[in-house]
């Protein structure tokens, strides 16, 4: 009995991650940056996704705008808000590399910021351009390997108005993978949340080049 009941208390204490919560309710977001040369070199291969034609010269592209607990976050939550329409995710081709990724970062985690399609759209674009991603990683032209902690500190340098624990990258397969940057519901840089602060602490992360 003993052992059910601390096995019932973790499990009450664990973020809450369950699916189909009521839209906008939420405390903060999580804006995620992915690196997209990396994605492309594993993922996105073959998919002919517009972040990996070369053409495009893509670097941090947007992944998402999370709407996030201070531990846990919602998702897939109940909506009157319509569907976007295909030109709608269309349009955020640009900075989120594909229509079918804005489709999916929709259906996933813009139902629960309690907006519209267009007015969540709208905030995610404005919340990616409030960023500067580094000039060095735009113009990123050769396989590097670095700590995951530069980084951090290329994106607090391009970003006066950051602090470290507002920012956190990830790291997936050896590879850089996103950078996250925390921001309140007004788009202004804020602390994260614990379950979010948990930074990639290798030292020989590889970021492939800008292709």
């Amino acid at each position: 009995m003993r052992v059910l009941a601390i096995a019932c208390a973790a499990l009450l204490a664990m973020p809450a991650w369950a699916e189909g919560e009521q839209a906008g309710d939420f405390d903060y977001y999580v804006l995620s940056l992915s690196w997209a040369p990396g994605w492309c070199a594993t993922e996105g291969a073959g998919r002919d996704a517009a972040q990996c034609d070369p053409t495009n010269d893509a670097h941090f592209v947007l992944h998402g705008l999370w709407p996030q607990y201070e531990s846990g976050w919602p998702s897939y939550c109940r909506t009157t808000a319509r569907n976007p329409s295909r030109a709608q995710t269309a349009a955020m081709e640009d900075i989120m590399g594909s229509d079918g990724a804005a489709w999916y970062q929709w259906k996933k985690h813009g139902r629960c910021a309690g907006l519209s399609a267009t007015d969540y759209f709208a905030q995610a674009r404005a919340a990616y351009e409030s960023i500067t991603v580094p000039w060095v990683f735009q113009q990123l032209n050769k396989d590097v390997r670095l700590p995951a902690k530069v980084v951090e500190e290329a994106f607090l340098e391009a970003n006066p108005n950051l602090r470290p624990d507002m920012v956190t990258v990830t790291c997936d397969q050896g590879r850089i993978d996103e950078v996250r940057i925390c921001l309140s519901k007004d788009l202004t840089p804020r602390a994260c949340g614990t379950d979010v602060a948990r930074d990639c602490r290798m030292t020989d992360a590889l970021m492939e080049r800008v292709r």
